[in-house]
């Protein structure tokens, strides 16, 4: 039997890797020079953590998730999303004591059961991060910043924030009763599971994208219009923050986000090279999760973006990323050199220097080709001669030129070469 990668998964093979541990490292260094520290949470949760989180009614709950029972009983879920699961962890491990604030990162698979296609996975990774214990716009205006700078030093260009507020409770109570008033007429000849949902939570039906729900959510009012005075101030506070911070963005009072978590402020940052699919990732406040969840009331705020998504913007935009060449690859020119080569070897690595040797014993001949393919930048070659006399040969293999090097010259001057 054959066999091959599940539906909706990937192999991500050496030849794109790099470009991953390209994003991944990027995001890691900025971040962590806005005081973000790592947090790592297991792939599986208690069902209930997400249930509750997210809501029954939302998609991930309702038609997404990898739920299985263990050999104990207990109903357990793959995670597919990465907030629910550090929120958990920051109770469990009393990581935010009330008065202090926490700011934490993470870079962790997600799992969905949805239909495949291009940039969606049923196994996809995410990139997130999480700011904890400040109600302050402020922190608002620090998650959206470093999302539009970490797309910004990716290479990626064509990228806007569309930003909405969603108030607080009173304004979400009158909202829902607009928006379920609104799509009543629609409503009535829809299926009864649909119109259930749509009645315990008509908010989902903004986040809908079925043509039909779209066009009957015309004329519906804008959630902005319900906001309470507070929270009024606190979006006009935001966009100011990000006017200073030149962040570019648009009021967009469609964006709703499609988790119950979500109070106040929500955005998306999307991208004019994707077409129809044109959301690069999406995130908010959550003031009411930790307590949701069995903690303390502690105000929050975060984004999650999707790595695979990035990565396909950063195809599409024709941005280069540097892929990892080998140093050296260390030639024997006859069987007396082979423990030389292996020392040579060793020591290169030990200073820092990506270099291979052949095991097999080839030929010459046939280790420069070997090195030719790997696609190392400098063949050392060491032989008699070069054993007489503590030397080694250096070729460089795209112009063929070669140099005699002393032996303890070896390192500092390959270091200069491929810096």
């Amino acid at each position: 039997m054959k066999y091959k990668a599940q539906r909706g998964t990937q192999d991500v093979l050496p030849s794109a890797a790099y470009r991953w541990q390209n994003l991944e490292r990027t995001f890691s260094e900025l971040v962590q020079r806005y005081g973000y520290q790592e947090i790592r949470t297991p792939l599986f949760e208690d069902t209930e953590l997400f249930v509750r989180s997210s809501g029954e009614t939302s998609d991930i709950v309702s038609k997404q998730m990898y739920t299985f029972l263990d050999k104990g009983g207990r109903s357990l879920t793959l995670k597919p999303e990465g907030t629910a699961p550090a929120m958990r962890a920051v109770i469990e491990n009393n990581l935010c004591p009330p008065g202090s604030v926490q700011r934490l990162y993470y870079i962790t698979p997600i799992f969905r059961y949805e239909r495949p296609q291009k940039g969606r996975y049923r196994q996809a990774h995410q990139v997130g991060l999480e700011l904890i214990g400040s109600p302050s716009p402020m922190a608002d205006a620090e998650i959206i910043e470093i999302t539009v700078r970490f797309y910004e030093l990716l290479g990626i260009r064509n990228v806007q924030v569309l930003l909405n507020s969603l108030g607080r409770a009173e304004c979400r109570a009158r909202y829902r009763e607009a928006v379920l008033s609104h799509a009543r007429p629609f409503l009535k000849s829809q299926p009864e599971e649909i119109r259930a949902k749509a009645e315990k939570n008509p908010l989902r039906l903004l986040d809908s994208k079925d043509p039909e729900v779209q066009e009957a959510l015309k004329g519906c009012p804008p959630v902005t219009d319900y906001l309470e005075d507070e929270s009024k101030r606190r979006f006009d506070e935001l966009q100011r923050l990000l006017d200073d911070a030149k962040v570019c963005y648009a009021v967009s009072p469609d964006i709703v986000r499609g988790l119950d978590y979500y109070t106040e402020t929500v955005f998306e940052v999307q991208s004019t090279s994707l077409g129809a699919q044109s959301a690069l990732c999406g995130g908010g406040r959550y003031d009411g999760l930790i307590a949701e969840l069995g903690g303390p009331p502690t105000p929050s705020v975060g984004v999650a973006m999707g790595i695979e998504r990035a990565l396909m913007v950063q195809e599409a935009e024709g941005v280069e990323v540097g892929e990892p060449r080998l140093g050296v690859f260390v030639v024997s020119a006859g069987p007396s050199a082979a423990k030389s080569v292996r020392a040579l070897t060793s020591y290169l690595r030990d200073n820092g220097i990506s270099a291979l040797q052949d095991y097999d014993g080839r030929s010459m001949k046939s280790q420069l080709k070997l090195a030719d393919k790997s696609g190392a930048r400098f063949a050392a070659i060491i032989g008699d001669e070069e054993l007489a006399s503590d030397t080694v040969t250096l070729r460089d293999m795209a112009s063929s030129v070669q140099r005699s090097l002393m032996r303890n010259e070896i390192v500092s001057e390959l270091k200069r070469c491929l810096s």
